[in-house]
């Protein structure tokens, strides 16, 4: 008999549900990030630089990729209390998603090196910085899994 991460108590229905529910904001999310970062694999390229509409479509799709990954992971502690690594990991989560932010909108915050430019530009700079930021948030999605039950085992 396999068991599934989510417990087959009363309330792991509830639980799967908010799995599915996080993995599905998670899918349209990335979906979003896609159609920003790549409009042109849907016929939406309008332009030869990124501009503002497209960094601020694919940092809404970031978002929502945070949310739904966070809600998905958070589920599967089902109700237990988390640890102080999966704390860390959820505001490593926000922190990462801070600095892609701040990075990727550089140049409409007036942070950049460059005399104010008249179109934003997603320089290499930028790149970095949201990339960064990225590894933060995969880093902190790793620390919010929940220990295996093997582990579980071994310390009752």
């Amino acid at each position: 008999m396999t068991t599934s991460p989510v417990s087959s108590e009363p309330n792991g229905r509830i639980q799967r549900d908010r799995v599915y529910f996080g993995l599905m904001v998670a899918a349209f999310g990335f979906l979003v990030f896609i159609f920003g970062a790549k409009p042109e694999w849907f016929g939406q390229d309008r332009s030869p630089v990124v501009g503002f509409v497209q960094i601020t479509v694919f940092l809404i799709g970031l978002a929502f990729l945070c949310l739904g990954g966070y809600i998905s992971l958070a589920a599967l502690w089902n109700g237990r209390e988390k640890t102080i690594a999966a704390d860390i990991g959820l505001r490593l989560i926000s922190t990462g998603y801070v600095i892609a932010v701040f990075t990727g909108m550089a140049d409409i915050f007036g942070a950049t090196i460059a005399d104010t430019p008249k179109v934003p530009y997603f320089g290499p700079w930028q790149a970095i910085g949201v990339q960064i930021g990225m590894a933060l948030i995969a880093l902190g999605m790793i620390l919010v899994v929940p220990p295996g039950r093997e582990k579980e085992e071994r310390t009752s």
